[in-house]
């Protein structure tokens, strides 16, 4: 198999030592804040233009089905925009009210860049994850190293052209498709500044303990294992509707998703005939066709680790309802897996427990709200989860009490205004709108006499 090119310990130090000569020396973090909002609007109308054949690109790389990676690309303006909004509303630099209104000072807080931002994201979503990143740090004013995986080097060599044609200057912004190996190497450089990393947890340790030594700025955005509870009155139809995308999107392979489906035991074997019923619904196959949900997972050992796991469940006891280890018919010669669901799943389950990242979900039985709220939060993860309930309140006041970075109440998109992260081992940190920003940035006080 012939791999894509990789960058060597020798392009990162070439990219990091650009970057800090763009920061240090370059126009760029000196830049009036509006000018940046520019470039980034620019950046924005221009990779709109060209969503089709971002789309096409990612569904060629990754094996993402065509509809998802096309309802993408809207989202990544949602995403933009929220950023910009933030922004323009930011106080770069601002007089802060005395507490004491004798002090014969005025204190000035100015919010600076921070320097060399090394940015690593993941395979499965690359433009929503560059986005994420890229758009709060250049906003900032700083410069960024963005190490994204060899298997997306086609759609980010769109990505860097975009940047490029919108103006934004030499030096700025680099994109190394790199390994493991070289991405350690990066987020370790001394030139360094801040780490933004999205990926596993096992990695995200790594990272922390790098950032650690050398007190380097760090986020991280990492793992889950979401649940989502399907309250006794909620509407199963919608439900099922809803956990199509919320369970199952990207092929399973998104650390977002709800693959935890709690039902209440009044309703337990309803809602896994209707959990069976849907995902026997989905078509999988290839990426390329209109009607295909699924897709195949991105690389072989993908595929293998998801087909263990589902063999893993069946070994810990669970009632396999629909799938199982053996690939669809007539896909044989792809990374594909069949979408399975398990019941009679306990909470302490490694099937319940670990992330999976593919198309498998576990249904866990619960007595009454309390005990649901129990097995939600009955995780190492914290990323995400879900309410399903025909009462607005009873599921505001559900999620009030999770142990999540973000929760949707019936199947309601994540917002880009709020911070998204995680609690627990999904991660230090939060991205997206006003809070995302402050994450590129650091604060200076100045006092001055009267």
């Amino acid at each position: 198999m012939t791999l894509p090119a990789q960058a060597a310990n020798a392009d990162v130090d070439a990219a990091v030592a650009a970057a800090r000569t763009a920061f240090d020396n370059g126009p760029w973090p000196h830049t009036i804040p509006e000018e940046r909002q520019e470039v980034i609007r620019r950046y924005d109308a221009l990779r709109a233009a060209r969503a089709d054949e971002i789309a096409a690109a990612i569904s060629a790389e990754n094996g993402s089905a065509g509809w998802f990676t096309k309802a993408g690309q809207p989202f990544l303006t949602r995403q933009v925009n929220a950023y910009l909004k933030a922004a323009e509303e930011f106080g770069w630099e601002e007089v802060v009210e005395p507490s004491d209104p004798a002090v014969a000072f005025d204190t000035i807080v100015r919010r600076e860049a921070i320097g060399v931002v090394a940015a690593v994201i993941p395979w499965n979503s690359p433009f929503s994850a560059a986005t994420a990143k890229l758009v709060p740090a250049l906003l900032a004013g700083n410069t960024v190293v963005l190490k994204v995986s060899p298997e997306n080097s086609l759609s980010m060599m769109l990505l860097a052209d975009l940047w490029h044609e919108a103006g934004l200057p030499d030096g700025v912004l680099s994109i190394l498709p790199a390994d493991r190996e070289t991405s350690e190497y990066l987020v370790s450089h001394p030139n360094v500044d801040k780490i933004s990393f999205t990926g596993s947890t096992r990695a995200g340790r790594r990272i922390a303990s790098i950032a650690g030594e050398h007190l380097k700025r760090v986020g991280l955005e990492l793992g889950g294992k979401s649940a989502a509870i399907i309250l006794a009155d909620a509407d199963l139809p919608a439900v099922m509707q809803g956990l199509r995308f919320g369970s199952l999107g990207n092929n399973g392979e998104a650390c977002i998703l709800q693959t935890r489906i709690l039902a209440p035991r009044s309703r337990y074997d309803e809602v896994v005939a209707a959990l069976k019923e849907m995902v026997e619904s989905l078509k999988v196959g290839d990426p390329s066709e209109p009607d295909t949900f699924v897709g195949p997972m991105i690389r072989p050992d993908q595929q293998h680790r998801v087909i263990d796991y589902i063999k893993l469940g069946i070994a810990e006891g669970a009632r396999l309802v629909t799938g199982g280890p053996e690939v669809p018919q007539g896909l044989e010669q792809g990374n594909y897996v069949t979408p399975t669901v398990f019941a009679d799943v306990t909470n302490n389950m490694r099937i319940a427990q670990e992330e999976i990242f593919g198309p498998v979900l576990a249904v866990i039985a619960y007595d009454d709200e309390d005990e649901a709220v129990r097995i939600a939060n009955d995780s190492d993860y914290g990323l995400s989860g879900g309410v399903w309930t025909t009462s607005p309140q009873r599921a505001l006041d559900m999620a009030r009490r999770l142990r999540t970075g973000t929760v949707t109440l019936n199947g309601s998109p994540i917002s880009f205004d709020g911070p998204f992260g995680g609690y627990k081992a999904s991660g230090l940190g939060r991205e997206y709108g006003q809070v995302g920003l402050t994450g590129y940035i650091e604060h200076k006080t100045v006092t001055r006499l009267r």
